[in-house]
This record gives C-alpha cells, sequence and structure tokens, in this order.
C-alpha cells in the first residue's frame, strides 16, 4: 500500500504521475516511484522519502518525454522503507505498482529461486513482478494479457495492480482484487488511480473495478474483463468534488479546513433526508415496515468511525428500545458473532474501502444478515456490496485525523435513529419532528465553536509538553472520550488514554500523578454530579483538569483548573457539538508541537490491508 496512479494519454506522463501522487500523500507513504514507457524500454525511477526527493531524481535525469506510465507511493508492510523496495517493481520485460498483500509470495519465491531467478528487494511485489516476467519468458509466444492472467492465478492475496510491459508500451493494466482501484475517463487520455482526488485535476468521470476484474487502459479507450476473463463493461461514474475540494483554500492545513467545512457538511447530509419536517431515508426496500422487524442491530466499523458507531448505539438503544451492540470490525469477523437473519448489520467507513470492515460486511452477508453502509465514497466496495447505502455528503477529507466523516457519521446514525423509533411507536411525530428540526440546526449550533477558538488555543499552549494526557466521560461523552483522545494521540503524538469515569477506581486512577491532564467531559445531566466526583478524584491526587460542560450547570469550586462551557442544545445530540474543541484541541497541541498535521508518521488514511 498506499496510493496509485497510472497513464496513458498525450500529456507528460512524468508530470500527470507525480501531480496524481501529490494528491495522494495523505494517504501516507515512506518512499515513491514512477516507470516510464520510453523508446527501448521501460525506465524507473524511484526514492525514499517525499516525493520531492523523487522529483529531483526526475529532473536530474531529465529524460525524454514519455505519454504512458505508473507510479506509486508506499507505505511498507514487507521489507523497510528503502530505494530498492520502493515501488514500482521491475525487470527488463514488465513493471508494477501494487498495494495490498501478497499471502503466499513465501512458496512463490521459493519456487522462483529454485528455476534460478534472482532477488534485490524485501518485497511480496517483487515475487509477483518476477512471477510475471517468468510466465513471459516460459512462452514467448503469448501474450501479456495472458501472462499476467498465469501469475495471478497462482496468487493467494489481495492486490490492487497496475502493469506495464515493455512490448506495450502505450497501455497500463489494472487488476483489483479486494484492494480499490478505479480508472478515469479523459478526452485522447485514460487514468489509473487508487483514489478520486488522483484523477480531479483531469477528469471527474470514472469507473470502479469490481472484485476481479481487469482494465486494459490505452489513450484511445478502456477494455475491461470479469475475474473469468470475458469482456464486461462498467459504469461511468461522475465525481461530485471537483479539485478545490481537495485543496485547502487558504488554510494551512486540511485538517483546519474539514474541521470548519463541518457544518457545510451537516447541511449537505441531514437536508436531503428530511421530508416535511421527518426524517426520510430515502430507501424505499428499508420501510418501516422492514424496521419495525429488526430484532437486534450490529455496528461494525474501525477507528473513529467506531466511535461513531458508538454514539450510534446509544441513541438506537435509547430511542427505538433496540438492542444494538458494536463491533471492531477486525475483532467481529473472528469472533463468531450470533447473526440473525432478522437482525440488521450497520458497515461505517468513510472510504468504504476499509479492508477489516469489508471483510466484517462479506461475513454478515454470508449469514444471510442485511447489511446498511454509512459511507462518504460513491461507487466504494462496501457501497456496492451492501443491501442498503447511507451516503455521507461530507465531500473529499483530505487529512487522516477524520473530523467531518465523523461528524456527518454521527448525523447519518441520529437519522436513522429517529427514523427507526419512529417506524416502531417509540417516538411520537411530534418529538421525532423536534429532533430532526434540532439536528437541522446541528451546524448552526457548532458555528461559535469554530469562530472562537482563543480558549482552545490557550489551553494547547498550557499543556504543549504534556507526555500524557487522561479523556474521562460516561454514556455519549464516553464514546467522545475516545474521539478526543484518539485525534490528541494520532496527529501530536502525545500518550492519551480514554475510561469511561466509572472505571478510574478500578486501576486507572494509579496512572493520575502530579500535573497530568484529565480532561473530563460532562455534557449528560443524568450523570452530571457522577462525573464530577471521577473529576475531583483525580483532582486531588494532582491532576490538572479540563472541564467541558454546559452552560447551563453549577461548577462546585475547586472541580476543575479549566473550564469550557458550551451552548445549551439538546442532550441526545450534544456530540456534535462537543467534538468541535476537542478536534480543534488535538489540532492546535499537533501544531504547537511541530507534527505533521495532516500526515501523522505511520498512519495511512485509507486501510486497505488487514
Amino acid at each position: 500500500m498506499c496510493g496509485i496512479v497510472g497513464y496513458s494519454g498525450k500529456r507528460s506522463a512524468q508530470e500527470v504521475l507525480l501531480n496524481g501522487l501529490e494528491k495522494l500523500e495523505y494517504r501516507g507513504y515512506d518512499s515513491a516511484g514512477v516507470a516510464l514507457a520510453l523508446e527501448g524500454g521501460i525506465h524507473v525511477v524511484k526514492s525514499k522519502g517525499r516525493l520531492e526527493v523523487l522529483r529531483r531524481k526526475l529532473e536530474a535525469e531529465n529524460l525524454p518525454e514519455s505519454f504512458c506510465g505508473i507510479g506509486h507511493t508506499r507505505w511498507a508492510t514487507h521489507g523497510e522503507p528503502s530505494d530498492v523496495n520502493s515501488h514500482p517493481h521491475s525487470t527488463p520485460r514488465v513493471s508494477i505498482v501494487h498495494n495490498g498483500i501478497i499471502e503466499n509470495y513465501g512458496p512463490l519465491k521459493a519456487d522462483l529461486l529454485a528455476k534460478g531467478v534472482t532477488f534485490e528487494s524485501e518485497t511480496d511485489t517483487e515475487v509477483l513482478v518476477k512471477l510475471i516476467d517468468y510466465f513471459c519468458c516460459a512462452q514467448p509466444k503469448q501474450s501479456p494479457l495472458e501472462a499476467l492472467r498465469e501469475a495471478l492465478a497462482m496468487v493467494r492475496g489481495s492486490y490492487a495492480l497496475g502493469v506495464l510491459f515493455r512490448d506495450e508500451p502505450d497501455t497500463i493494466y489494472a487488476v483489483k482484487k479486494e484492494s480499490p482501484l478505479i480508472v478515469g475517463w479523459g478526452e485522447g487520455e485514460n487514468f489509473v488511480a487508487s483514489d478520486i482526488p488522483a484523477l480531479l485535476k483531469y477528469t471527474r468521470r470514472y469507473s470502479v473495478l469490481e472484485e476481479g476484474d481487469m482494465a486494459v487502459v490505452k489513450a484511445d479507450g478502456i477494455r475491461f474483463y470479469d475475474a473469468f476473463g470475458k469482456p464486461v463493461e462498467r459504469e461511468v461514474l461522475t465525481a461530485d468534488w471537483d479539485e478545490e475540494a481537495a485543496e485547502k483554500g487558504g488554510y494551512p492545513h486540511f485538517m483546519l479546513k474539514e474541521i470548519h467545512e463541518q457544518p457545510a457538511a451537516i447541511t449537505a447530509t441531514v437536508s436531503p433526508r428530511v421530508e416535511d419536517g421527518m426524517p426520510d431515508l430515502r430507501i424505499p426496500e428499508l420501510s418501516d415496515e422492514k424496521l419495525r422487524s429488526i430484532r437486534n442491530i450490529h455496528l461494525v466499523a474501525c477507528g473513529t468511525a467506531m466511535h461513531a458507531g458508538m454514539v450510534g448505539k446509544t441513541a438506537i438503544e435509547r430511542l427505538a428500545r433496540v438492542p444494538a451492540e458494536v463491533d471492531i470490525a477486525s475483532e467481529f469477523r473472528y469472533r463468531d458473532p450470533i447473526l440473525d437473519p432478522d437482525d440488521l448489520v450497520i458497515i461505517i467507513s468513510q472510504s468504504g474501502e476499509t479492508s477489516d470492515t469489508l471483510a466484517a460486511l462479506r461475513l454478515a452477508k454470508s449469514r444471510g444478515v442485511p447489511v446498511l453502509a454509512v459511507v462518504n465514497v460513491v461507487g466504494s466496495s462496501i457501497a456496492r456490496a451492501a443491501d442498503y447505502v447511507l451516503y455521507t455528503y461530507a465531500g473529499p477529507e483530505i487529512a487522516v485525523a477524520s473530523t467531518k466523516a465523523y461528524m456527518v457519521q454521527l448525523c447519518t446514525l441520529y437519522l436513522f435513529a429517529f427514523r427507526l423509533a419512529y417506524a416502531r411507536g417509540r417516538l411520537s411525530e411530534a418529538e421525532t419532528r423536534r429532533l430532526t428540526a434540532e439536528l437541522l440546526r446541528a451546524g448552526e449550533v457548532i458555528q461559535p465553536r469554530l469562530a472562537d477558538c482563543e480558549q482552545i488555543k490557550y489551553l494547547a499552549s498550557r499543556f504543549v509538553n504534556t507526555q500524557s494526557c487522561f479523556f474521562i466521560g460516561r454514556g455519549f461523552d464516553y464514546a467522545l472520550s475516545l474521539e478526543g483522545s484518539l485525534k490528541l494521540k494520532e496527529i501530536s503524538y502525545v500518550h492519551s488514554d480514554a475510561y469511561a469515569a466509572g472505571e478510574l477506581k478500578h486501576g486507572t486512577i494509579s496512572l493520575i500523578t502530579d500535573g497530568v491532564p484529565v480532561i473530563a467531559l460532562a455534557t449528560q445531566k443524568q450523570v452530571y454530579e457522577k462525573t464530577i466526583s471521577n473529576a475531583k478524584e483525580t483532582k486531588s491526587r494532582g491532576a490538572r483538569v479540563i472541564l467541558f460542560t454546559t452552560k447551563n450547570v453549577v461548577v462546585p469550586e475547586g472541580v476543575a483548573d479549566y473550564v469550557v462551557r458550551l451552548d445549551d442544545y439538546d442532550e441526545l445530540l450534544m456530540p456534535l457539538q462537543l467534538i468541535v474543541p476537542l478536534q480543534l484541541f488535538a489540532y492546535y497541541m499537533a501544531v504547537l508541537r511541530g507534527c505533521d498535521v495532516d500526515k501523522p508518521r505511520n498512519l495511512a488514511k485509507s486501510v486497505t490491508v488487514e
């Protein structure tokens, strides 16, 4: 993993590839490279480090113009980051870029070594290119397409591939198995990419490769073959993003821009699903009758999306009284979950390509359980595999740390909970309308949190040198503690943990030492006094307490060193307001600590390998 770009057309392939790879930097990488079709063969240039290093190497070589090539940004999975382990991997006859993991590369490599094939790198991808090359040599009369198919028939694992052959210098073979890949349609030029932003400078028209597909991409057209080698057609989609949406727009970082885009994202996601003041999921198959038949709900996701699922679980159970549970996708797959055809599995993913989440979806479907997907990318693997889809309209989210996608996941789950509760007779029409109206004004409610960040900036400056931080809360506030803690550690590299406030006495309080910051979230009236009591316990042991609460409560003297007060808002929807200052606190901590906010170390935006 992590980013693939391919081009065949009339422009400089080198520039198209570099531009596309720059648009995929948000996915994270440690090395990069390109393979260019030149007269007489394929020329490969690659390097460890940032794309600037690769660009300088290419400029120094002063290569002749090329009109077809493939490029890659890599996160190391097999072999350390280095020039030799970088992609593309090549032989004189063939060059490939690869996202995914070749699971049986060990025995394949041993077999090739026994045949006299030599290797330079530690990667599984080099095994694949040498295998393709072996079939090219073993049967010289067969076409590159046939050699590629023979090689892939021996491979187990996941892959998105871009393949360039010396003997077809105007053609890219794009292959997809359990790893996302799209092709872009231009005029006299066509593209390959692992994500839409790489294409937006040149085209908004694209097709998604389905499982097992191979696309043969030339400047004058694209041919598709399914997993059985049969010619097929694939739908041409139009991205509803433009290039400007994937730029910083005057903000210093994508993350800050995306935090400020949350009011617009809320409106774009919620408004189309409200009809005459009532929530309308716009899924005819998921009728009120169908909603009434659901026995249990399983919310399955990873990372930030899983934290959204925790809020969704509480809202569903509280409003609709339907049993709901939240699972980490990688755990759900292997715990042999008890599933019934009358259950509903809700899969949550920003990219729609998260590997573990996609595998959980497939498990649910294999058990005959209907799946509802909450995803941000139209035509993504999860969207295509699910029975029902609720798209979130966040637009492109470039920063690795998710902000606006999380916000609209919450909004979508609230809408679902409202409709579910109304359909089952648990919410009156009047109360459903009231909650829906409150959700519609969420963007307006969070605007003051965005307009005045001075208190949050000040708090970040006070704690910028801390080594550890703890978040505590109960109910919704516990779910927000987990997300606030994740944001802080993933971009500022401060060790941070979140705990249910009631668990402090069961071991965690031993970690509280003099001066350690404890961020206490107390926005829920029912458990406010208990959370305040827990905050006092940490304060008495030397913690410096930052309390997030609402304007309408009295904070006892001596409980907190700092108090951040939120505007009055429906308690059920308070997570929508509370998350904003937590996102901003993490952001300003990272900025003050000199961290790479948009591309934190060791992290990728879309996790497409297990």
